[in-house]
C-alpha cells in the first residue's frame, strides 16, 4: 500500500506523541521505538514506508570483511534497493556493540533519495552521519572499529525494530523524540486525523497560556469544540 503525497505531507507536520495517541485510541499500545535516538538534534522529520533489514548474530566463519565486497550481501542490497521516499529500518537486536551502517553508506541512502534510516542497534561515523543533515535513528553510537558483530540476513520480511513489530510498508515517522510506525492500513487516515489533533491542541497551548485551566478544555469537550471550530474560522483555517 503506497502512502500518498497528501499523507507524506501531513505526517511531517505533527509529532509522533499525536501519532501514538491516536493509534492507543485503535488499541494499539507498542508503536513507539523504545531506547531509538536522532542522532544529532534538529535533524529534518522523517517519513517513509519501511524498507526491512535483519540482522543476526555474527559468525567468524562466515561474517569477514571479504563478505562485503560481494554485490548480493543482504546489507548492500538494501542499501541499492530501498526505495526512495522509503524508510530503511535495521532490526539490530538491540545490539550497539557493532555498527548497523556508517556515513558512507547512509550518503547512498541519501543520494538515491531514501527518506531516513532506523536501527535499533547504532552507526558509525555518527559526527559525519550528523553532519548530512539525513534523518538518522540509532540507540547509541557503535564503536569506530571492532568485531563484525552482526551478519545481515534478509531484506523485506517483518522485523523487530525497538522491541516494536515492523512491516515492510508500514510508515515510519521521525521527530526529535523518536520513531513511531502507523500500520500501513492506517496511515492515510491516521495522517488527517492528526492534523485535526495538531490544531486542537495548539488552541489548547493558547488558552493555556493566556491562563485558562484545563478542566473543560483538555481533554476536548463539545463545548471546547465548537469554541475550537469559531476560533479557527477566525484563524481563516
Amino acid at each position: 500500500m503506497s502512502l500518498s503525497d497528501t499523507a507524506r505531507e501531513r505526517l511531517l507536520t505533527v509529532s509522533t506523541a499525536t501519532l501514538t495517541t491516536l493509534l492507543f485510541k485503535r488499541g494499539l499500545r507498542n508503536v513507539f521505538l523504545q531506547n531509538v535516538h536522532p542522532v544529532t538534534a534538529g535533524m529534518p522529520r522523517m517519513v517513509g514506508p519501511a524498507c526491512t533489514l535483519r540482522l543476526i548474530p555474527a559468525r567468524e566463519d562466515i561474517d569477514v570483511m571479504e563478505a562485503y565486497a560481494d554485490p548480493e550481501h543482504p546489507q548492500r542490497q538494501a542499501i541499492e534497493t530501498c526505495p526512495p521516499s522509503a524508510v530503511l529500518v535495521i532490526d539490530s537486536r538491540k545490539d550497539a556493540r557493532g555498527a548497523s551502517a556508517g556515513d558512507i553508506l547512509i550518503t547512498r541512502l541519501m543520494v538515491r533519495g531514501v527518506a531516513g534510516i532506523v536501527t535499533d542497534g547504532g552507526f558509525r561515523d555518527t559526527p559525519a552521519i550528523a553532519a548530512l543533515g539525513f534523518p538518522a535513528y540509532q540507540q547509541r553510537a557503535s564503536v569506530p572499529v571492532g568485531p563484525i558483530w552482526h551478519h545481515a540476513a534478509d531484506i523485506g520480511l517483518p522485523i523487530a525494530c525497538g522491541d516494536v513489530a515492523v512491516y515492510p510498508g508500514d510508515v515510519m515517522v521521525g521527530d526529535g523524540e523518536g520513531v513511531a510506525c502507523v500500520p500501513a492500513h492506517l496511515a492515510e487516515e491516521i495522517a488527517a486525523e492528526a492534523v485535526a489533533a495538531t490544531a486542537y491542541e495548539d488552541f489548547v497551548e493558547l488558552q493555556v497560556r493566556a491562563g485558562r485551566r484545563l478542566h473543560g478544555l483538555y481533554p476536548a469537550t463539545p463545548e471546547s469544540r465548537a469554541e475550537f471550530e469559531r476560533w479557527r474560522q477566525e484563524q481563516g483555517g
